[in-house]
């Protein structure tokens, strides 16, 4: 089955899900959607589709959303969704699913693999030893999901009870999405910054452009935390109660990896001839 899977990840666990579910698929492909944005190449011609992102305040990222307007399959294609997420998907998936479909297009099923949380203004990364548990899960789901796809199983998407998806994707996603690429102005950066630049560099959107060796950001941010996230001295902060809270980065997903998802890739080259096109 050719199968091209795109991802979207701001700390890996998606990455590394489609990784999983592309080497259960013969034939399938690992895409980065911002770069298949940037490089106008989202007309797909493989007719099995998957579109991989984690859930941003109970619903879809601002970035998968343009992805998904401009989304291109063949006629009778299998699309599906695979959403990551700490806890339930709410109705991530039938937001996905809603979206498609008032383009005409049907998503056959969506699935959702629970991961580690690492949405560092609430909580921090879980330790080592309940991380590897919950993957260990994770990876099992994933091969659970591919004889899904494989099988070209149809299926509601996948979420919470029903007052879970009103509240979350129905009502708190509409008001966060309203204000999410502002929430950036949270941001800021301590002392110990040493003006590397990888906070802009890892950046998938571009948001982060450095002045005067400090990171100054631009306001179309899709909180993804990958800035804080790879900041080798954990001096990017959000508000005050980020600070000394545990970091993480999927332990199978390599810095490089997240270089070569989005908008500055063309500077880093590292990462392009990896599994990760």
């Amino acid at each position: 089955m050719a199968a091209t899977i795109y991802y979207f990840t701001g700390t890996g666990n998606t990455l590394a899900a489609a990784r999983w579910l592309a080497e259960d698929l013969p034939q399938a492909r690992v895409v980065s959607l911002a770069r298949a944005m940037d490089l106008g190449a989202t007309k797909v011609p493989e007719d099995c589709v998957g579109v991989a992102f984690p859930v941003y305040a109970f619903g879809v990222p601002l970035i998968v959303r343009r992805f998904l307007d401009g989304l291109e399959v063949p006629e009778g294609a299998y699309l599906f969704g695979l959403a990551t997420s700490g806890g339930w998907p709410t109705g991530a998936l039938g937001q996905a699913a809603a979206r498609l479909r008032a383009r005409g297009l049907d998503m056959a099923a969506g699935f959702h693999v629970a991961m580690p949380g690492n949405f560092t203004p609430l909580y921090g990364a879980p330790p080592e030893q309940k991380r590897d548990r919950i993957l260990r899960c994770a990876r099992d789901r994933v091969h659970e999901i591919a004889q899904g796809v494989r099988a070209r199983k149809r299926a509601r998407p996948e979420g919470g009870f029903f007052l879970l998806r009103w509240f979350g994707t129905g009502f708190a996603n509409r008001m966060a999405a309203a204000h999410l690429a502002e929430a950036d102005e949270r941001f800021w950066v301590e002392d110990t910054c040493t003006s590397c630049g990888l906070c802009a560099r890892v950046c998938p959107v571009a948001n982060i452009r450095i002045e005067a060796g400090r990171p100054v950001w631009l306001h179309h941010c899709e909180q993804c935390m990958a800035c804080l996230q790879a900041c080798p001295e954990e001096a990017i902060q959000v508000g005050w109660r980020t600070r000394g809270r545990r970091r993480y980065r999927h332990p199978e997903v390599s810095l490089d990896d997240l270089l070569a998802q989005g908008a500055n890739a063309a500077q880093d080259t590292s990462g392009e001839s990896g599994p990760a096109q």
